[in-house]
């Protein structure tokens, strides 16, 4: 944005220097004038590119370099003799600028500075005459059109800024809510709602990622799926209510029991997955066997005070080389199998 407001400036430079070489304004305030716009375009450019501006509220230095341009406009209005119909679009295009960047109240500020600025130009337009000025001031009519111009330039600019700032906040509230909604979707999508535990999508793609990790730095990954006992019983006697405050209670033993690096899901119903990263297959075994002693030594209390002893029995399966994920499933599957099959409360690793 800097960069592109130095062209402008020397785009408007270039147009006040045709004008003095015309002869409708004497060369040397121009050449002045020429020389303070390049040295606040520079100051600007150097304090920006060299990262000093950072030090500042604003960094971009939008409110110097638009109070810096009005002065240096206000300037040439009175300088550029009969060429001087050519400030105010340049004022509007300054204006611009400061409504991307400005607040209302500094750009509130920037208007009256700009109505003094060119009312001062004005004045000395008409009643000054310096000697440098083309003989002969302009027609009062044509004064009072400047200024009337001027002046919408820097009312409507202001408004357009208030707007333009109402709109920038309406669009930050509502894409803040729309991150929320967002985030809010992603954890429904991801997680279960009854146990908390992240749910079967999101651990499929925790196994995926996993998997292509063991292909570039291989380390052991064990798999563990738990099943609660007998757990149809618990809803067929007590009721689905009492199996969901089991399941919530199971969630929260293993997750007491297990690492901060371990994994644990709802796999669906009463299943459960656990992956272990870096993990040995012994190292494994004894840490469901903690898991499996824990909740057969917890009894789950009821809201009406019954207390339900649960069991559970777990599958493991070791990633073995050039093994899919499905595969890796599969053989926890049949050796929760062989544990369910066994006599249940039990911890079985596959082969």
């Amino acid at each position: 944005m800097a960069g592109l407001a130095a062209l402008l400036m020397l785009c408007y430079i270039v147009a006040m220097q045709l004008v003095a070489a015309a002869g409708l304004a004497d060369p040397v305030p121009v050449h002045w004038w020429t020389l303070a716009c390049c040295a606040g375009i520079a100051a600007v450019l150097l304090l920006i590119r060299s990262g000093y501006s950072r030090r500042f509220a604003d960094p971009a230095l939008t409110l110097f370099q638009t109070v810096y341009a009005i002065a240096c406009t206000a300037v040439a209005y009175v300088i550029a003799g009969p060429a001087r119909g050519i400030a105010p679009p340049i004022l509007a295009v300054i204006m611009m600028f400061g409504i991307f960047g400005l607040t209302p109240r500094q750009m509130v500020g920037v208007a009256l500075f700009g109505l003094l600025a060119f009312g001062a130009a004005g004045a000395a337009v008409q009643w000054g005459q310096p000697s440098w000025l083309v003989p002969g001031s302009q027609p009062p009519a044509l004064a009072v059109a400047y200024l009337l111009m001027t002046t919408v330039v820097l009312i409507s600019s202001t408004f357009l800024t208030v707007r333009v700032h109402n709109t920038r906040t309406r669009l930050h509230h509502q894409k803040r809510e729309l991150a929320e909604a967002l985030a809010q979707i992603r954890e429904l999508a991801t997680r279960d709602e009854l146990t908390g535990l992240p749910n079967r999508r999101y651990m499929l793609e925790m196994l995926r990622l996993e998997q292509l990790r063991v292909q570039r730095n291989p380390q052991p990954l064990l798999l563990a799926l738990l099943d609660l006992d007998h757990f149809k019983t618990i809803n067929d006697t007590h009721g689905h209510a009492a199996g969901d405050v089991a399941l919530q209670a199971f969630a929260r033993m293993v997750r007491a029991c297990v690492r901060s690096s371990d994994i644990l899901a709802r796999w669906g119903g009463e299943e459960f997955l656990l992956l272990m990263s870096n993990t040995q297959a012994a190292d494994g075994m004894r840490l469901m066997e903690r898991v499996r002693a824990t909740v057969a030594a917890t009894p789950v209390v009821l809201p009406d005070g019954t207390a339900l002893h649960l069991t559970v029995s777990t599958g493991l399966a070791q990633l073995a080389p050039h093994e899919g994920s499905e595969a890796l499933l599969h053989r926890a599957d049949t050796a929760l199998y062989q544990a369910k099959h066994q006599g249940r409360n039990r911890v079985l690793c596959a082969a």
